[in-house]
């Protein structure tokens, strides 16, 4: 059985970012409710400062950013004087997306933005929010909080179609007697957006965050545990020494996968300076065990089952512990860099020191 490994790093890459996908919110609002701030304070890379804007509509634009994967439609205000013409450019540009035969062109979900400061509802953010309800979830978010004298419930009350409303603040700040407010309810808007945004959305979502690492953690391991599954019913194949080249594809797509939901902007080249600093750390450990269970399966009879068996429970074992690692060493160096992603250097360099510690006889994590 030949391999290539730049081939299959780079039908990795291209199945990953496939499957990640892309997320499109709505992030509707008055003029001034800090919707700006609250797309920077919560998607990677400052997209609403140096994102590419293009606008969709007289009253929306799409901003998106290169390795990115969520397309923000903003709306330009919904003042008085221009709230119908606003609520009429959405429903048009959801209704046309929503006709789209790909997923990942719909629009999944509505940011409805209310100021705190305004203490009310105003007639463009009820219509706004039953005309989005119609097709997609909407949460509102109450911004620049500071007390909420009731104004939470009154939202509710008055906007029934929405799934959830949030309290935020996007910015730490100091009021007029001197009083600190930090930044709070970010992680909880992307806890409740991540239950409302469709299945194949949610990756997306939880890479282009990053405010909750958590929820990419999450995302994570379920990847690991997919990838666990497939490398032991590989290495239960009782066909002498054949698992090790059928092994190695299924991890360099567990950790393009686990790269794509941590939001790294995912290359053929990093994917392979990933995957050369696993075989470096891992190298002698792998083939040990390969070369074992590869004899086990030559014995007649019973010894193809049971070298099948020892094989799968390897093949499972490792794939979860190289996963898991690299979940480790990622979530620990976007702890560092504040959710933004750090350098490709930086994570192989992390990634390989933890391996030779862990080969060296430190357990994998859990």
């Amino acid at each position: 059985m030949s391999f290539n490994l730049a081939s299959e790093v780079r039908r990795a890459v291209e199945e990953t970012l496939k499957q990640r996908g892309r997320v499109n919110v709505v992030i509707a609002g008055r003029s001034g409710v800090g919707k700006s701030t609250l797309i920077n304070a919560v998607f990677q890379g400052k997209m609403a400062e140096t994102g590419q804007g293009r606008p969709v509509t007289r009253e929306v634009r799409e901003i998106t950013k290169e390795g990115i994967p969520v397309a923000i439609f903003d709306t330009r205000g919904l003042e008085m004087d221009r709230y119908k013409e606003t609520v009429a450019d959405l429903e048009r540009l959801v209704r046309e997306r929503a006709r789209d035969s790909d997923p990942s062109k719909h629009v999944h979900v509505a940011w409805l933005c209310i100021s705190e400061d305004s203490r009310r509802v105003e007639l463009g953010e009820s219509a706004v929010a039953e005309l989005l309800a119609r097709h997609v979830p909407v949460i509102v978010v109450i911004t620049k909080v500071r007390s909420d004298q009731g104004l939470r419930a009154e939202v509710e009350r008055l906007i029934p179609e929405a799934r959830n409303v949030v309290r935020v603040r996007a910015l730490s700040e100091v009021d007029d007697e001197g009083n600190a407010f930090q930044p709070k309810g970010l992680a909880d808007l992307v806890a409740v957006t991540m239950e409302v945004v469709p299945e194949g959305q949610r990756n997306a979502f939880a890479a282009a965050q990053k405010v909750a690492l958590d929820q990419k953690k999450r995302r994570a391991h379920l990847v690991v545990g997919a990838s666990a599954t497939t490398a032991a019913g590989i290495g239960a194949t009782p066909i002498p020494f054949s698992d090790a080249m059928l092994l190695v594809p299924v991890q360099i797509g567990m950790l393009a996968s686990i790269s794509a939901v941590f939001g790294m902007s995912l290359s053929e080249g990093f994917v392979a300076t990933l995957v050369s600093s696993a075989i470096t750390a891992l190298g002698a450990t792998i083939t040990g065990q390969q070369i074992v269970s590869g004899l086990l399966k030559l014995v007649p009879g019973a010894g193809s089952a049971v070298g099948g068996a020892i094989a799968a429970a390897t093949a499972a074992a490792l794939t979860t512990a190289f996963g898991e690692i690299y979940i480790t060493v990622l979530h620990r160096l976007f702890q560092q860099s504040g959710g933004e992603p750090p350098s490709a250097e930086a994570i192989a360099a992390a990634f390989s020191s933890e391996l030779k510690r862990w080969t060296s006889g430190k357990p994998p994590p859990r």
